[in-house]
């Protein structure tokens, strides 16, 4: 033994590792941060307020045309073939999902959903715009369904009733919310193929009942959602470039790809009823709840020890009354702050509009686009940091086959960026910055969108006052959500 112990130690070969995760203490106190960032939305809006309205409407309407894009035939042909691709994905995924490897970590369909799906390209619709148009995997299968149920004309099987509204995309959208946040087992491969499924289905059904356009429109929350954060996007998509604008007939009927400010897309977009206003504060509640409902604070009020946290399954009913109450809080300070401010304005004799508080809701919720991905991208990032990792590896073996398709099967995911000081102090500050400039640029759109709706004057910066102070303290919220403790 003796004999054999120093060939052992001088041929063995490298060993895998890991240390236990340390805590990091910033250099410059949290404090600072929050009170910083706070000051940073509060200047803006007093800087906004001082801009001339025809200065700041040139900005919003500044446009550098970069490319002149295909239209037609062609791009409906592209946009079908891609589409197309995308149902066949889904169905590739639900599979993976019912029979492949059973640990969410190592199967492509909770991965692809939470990592792939609601994370990045909910990010790249920000970035490069419409981009789910051309990944719905739902719009083939109507089409085909729509075509089984054809009645000899073009139209739907039925009108979608006005009166419903928003309210089939704000209740679709609360489950969603309830599977990812409250539901015991929401990344199960199984269940989450289940949950796909039956989603899918109903979908499908609706668009080829009611029409694309009204469904998608008004009863999906996803393509709703979708095309709001879309409209984020610096680069804006125009239609109708006539012959007058071009010099050859050829080119007539191209779009014209410009790159604006980002978020001057919102600026047309039309006001909101009721139920609209609500989905979009849902969407917002949502993601705020998905951070506060790991925070030491909240646990300790349902009364759960956050360092010997039970489990989803303890913490249901609590867990579901959080996510209602910060949506009906949410809604609760959003139209109070929108009443305030018409109160003021009239109170002042200078609301010469006078909208009621329903109308300005709907036209000023919009702004609130800006603060919403910024909570998702702060919210979700080092999550997705390693979890695109083990996207990386779960592709070379999607059924547990011991495949190794793409020669990614033994790469090993690594938490290291987590645990290096550097590393974590700039992801902090990544998150805390896209949360400051997400609420600088939601100001500047309530801003102009309110100097549209009610013009110059003071009492427009009056009745915008309650409004950015709501943004301020939501801002100075979620950085107290970076920076306070959470359990898991």
């Amino acid at each position: 033994m003796l004999a054999v112990l120093p060939a052992m130690i001088f041929t063995c070969g490298q060993a895998l590792a890991h240390t236990g995760e340390g805590g990091f203490v910033l250099l410059l106190p949290t404090g600072y941060y929050l009170l910083g960032g706070t000051a940073a939305v509060a200047a803006s809006f007093l800087l906004i307020a001082l801009v001339p309205g025809d200065r700041l409407r040139w900005f919003a309407e500044a446009r550098l045309t970069l490319a002149m894009l295909p239209a037609g035939n062609r791009m409906r042909i592209a946009r079908g073939l891609a589409n197309t691709l995308a149902t066949l994905l889904l169905i590739l995924l639900l599979l993976i999902g019912y029979f492949g490897n059973t640990d969410p970590l190592d199967n492509l369909l909770p991965l692809g959903i939470w990592t792939l799906w609601w994370v990045g390209l909910v990010v790249l619709q920000a970035v490069l715009g419409d981009v789910w148009s051309w990944l719905n995997p739902w719009v083939v299968p109507a089409a085909l369904l729509g075509r089984l149920l054809d009645r000899g004309d073009t139209s739907p099987l039925w009108r979608y009733p006005e009166w419903l509204g928003y309210w089939p995309a704000s209740i679709a959208f609360l489950i969603f919310a309830w599977f990812e946040l409250v539901y015991p087992a929401p990344a199960d491969p199984t269940r989450l193929a289940e949950a796909a499924t039956c989603y899918s289905l109903w979908t499908i059904a609706g668009i080829a009942c009611f029409g694309a356009q009204a469904w998608l429109g008004r009863a999906e929350p996803f393509s709703i959602f979708f095309s709001l954060i879309a409209r984020l996007s610096p680069f804006v998509v125009t239609q109708g470039v006539t012959t007058q604008d071009v010099m050859t007939q050829e080119r007539a009927g191209l779009r014209r790809c410009r790159l604006a400010w980002p978020g001057a897309g919102l600026l047309g977009a039309a006001p909101l009823p009721v139920s609209g206003v609500l989905f979009i504060l849902l969407a917002l509640a949502a993601v705020t709840f998905d951070g506060l409902g790991s925070t030491f604070w909240w646990l300790g009020i349902g009364g759960v020890n956050p360092l010997e946290f039970p489990g989803r399954s303890a913490v249901i009913g609590f867990m579901t009354l959080g996510l209602a109450a910060s949506w009906a809080s949410l809604a609760g300070l959003y139209f109070a702050a929108i009443w305030l401010g018409g109160k003021l304005a009239r109170a002042m004799g200078g609301d010469q509009a006078r909208l009621s508080t329903a109308a300005a809701a709907g036209a000023l919720v919009i702004s609130i686009m800006p603060i919403s991905i910024a909570y998702h991208i702060a919210h979700y990032l080092t999550d997705f940091l390693v979890n695109i990792q083990d996207v990386w590896v779960a592709i070379s073996d999607p059924f547990e086959r011991d495949w190794d398709l793409f020669g990614t099967a033994g790469y090993h995911v690594t938490t290291a960026m987590l645990s290096d000081y550097h590393s974590v102090r700039l992801i902090w500050n990544i998150e805390a910055a896209v949360i400051v400039l997400g609420h600088i640029l939601a100001v500047a759109l309530a801003h102009l969108i309110g100097r549209r709706l009610w013009g110059e004057g003071r009492a427009v910066r009056v009745r915008e006052a309650p409004l950015a102070v709501l943004m301020i303290f939501y801002t100075l919220f979620g950085l107290w959500l970076l920076a306070t403790p959470h359990a898991g």
